[in-house]
């Protein structure tokens, strides 16, 4: 089995600003693997918060120095791999694993989600994201997402700076541009108690479906409190990096974002829905600044998601892959060829039949 890194930049067209700060980009990593004429694709993007922090440079690092410990591998040894690749970054780990399950369903001839038995039909919409800003900024962007995909579900970036009234204004900004939209709030971290508890009952006034990772992290001794007295279904992000963090976390919450960088890829993440589904709750699947290569992995397991965060690759100016569909009604379906089924945008598209 041989291993090739590659760099590529993404850029995003409209930069997206949460409560830690704008992104306007990234650089992220290209993995591939080759072994018996197939090849497997993955992609590492950087981890950009608290203490699980990990950059494209500490990224590259650790994929570069795995690659001569795999080489004697095949890519079916999977629990060797998984010995080897222990103590890399999750990301690093989610490059691998997205690259050996492309190689496997290559090899299998099969679509991933038709290789795990899963139903493309319950797939639900995507969400796309409005970041914290001006409430004409919000609408404006409202109407940019509205020219690139028709979605009924909006996740709105909260925890502003500028305090809980410039949230409020956010809020009612997007509400007035689309009546009907259906809401999920997404406060990073950026409130503590009392202005989640605030913020919770006016936003269940407001129709709001769920309130995620409304707390810091390293308070999550106060998410008892706040499901005592929120009105609204509390999801966890930053909160929940892997499943050891799910049971500790389940008492208090009602559901978690996975996400492929942070959990190591599409074998972690089946045991991170395990778990949760084990412990009564609900699950999503989110993104950073990925492309269309690891956001259509993650699509990979949308039929056994309750919500799709996976928009980001769709806000890029510059993105190399091209992968999920566009399907009525807001849904990103998964190809029909076999492993994630992306290809490179210079090369021609295969189109959903």
């Amino acid at each position: 089995m041989q291993i090739c890194v590659e760099r590529f930049m993404v850029t995003k067209r409209s930069p997206l600003t949460i409560s830690r700060g704008t992104n306007h980009g990234s650089t992220n990593l290209w993995l591939r693997i080759f072994a018996e004429g197939y090849e497997g694709w993955g992609e590492a993007s950087p981890v950009v918060h608290g203490a699980h922090a990990q950059t494209t440079e500490a990224l590259a690092k650790a994929l570069e120095s795995i690659g001569p410990q795999l080489a004697g591998c095949h890519p079916l040894d999977r629990q060797q791999i998984a010995d080897r690749v222990r103590s890399l970054p999750s990301a690093a780990r989610a490059a691998i694993d997205l690259a050996l399950w492309d190689w496997t369903g290559k090899r299998s001839g099969l679509p991933l989600w038709q290789l795990w038995g899963g139903d493309r039909e319950r797939i639900p919409p995507i969400s796309v994201t409005i970041g914290i800003g001006s409430p004409v900024a919000a609408r404006e962007r409202v109407q940019q997402w509205r020219s690139v995909i028709e979605t009924p579900w909006l996740k709105l970036k909260l925890g502003s700076p500028e305090g809980l009234a410039a949230d409020r204004a956010l809020v009612e900004a997007v509400l007035a541009e689309v009546p009907t939209a259906k809401i999920l709030v997404d406060a990073n971290g950026g409130w503590d108690l009392a202005g989640a508890i605030e913020m919770a009952r006016w936003l269940a006034d407001r129709g709001v479906v769920y309130l995620e990772q409304p707390l810091p992290v390293g308070q999550e001794t106060q998410l008892a409190e706040l499901k005592a007295r929120s009105p609204l279904p509390i999801f966890v992000d930053e909160s929940c990096f892997d499943e050891r963090d799910i049971p500790q976390l389940a008492p208090h919450i009602h559901g978690i974002n996975i996400k492929l960088m942070k959990s190591g890829g599409l074998t972690a993440a089946t045991g991170l829905v395990a778990t949760a589904r084990a412990c009564g709750l609900q699950v999503m699947f989110g993104c950073y600044s990925d492309s269309a290569l690891a956001n259509t992995a993650a699509l990979q397991l949308g039929p056994w998601a309750d919500y799709l965060d996976l928009d980001s690759h769709l806000n890029l100016m510059d993105d190399p892959f091209v992968g999920a569909a566009i399907a009525p009604g807001g849904r990103l379906l998964p190809p029909i060829e076999p492993g994630l089924g992306v290809q490179r945008r210079d090369q021609p598209a295969i189109e959903e039949p």
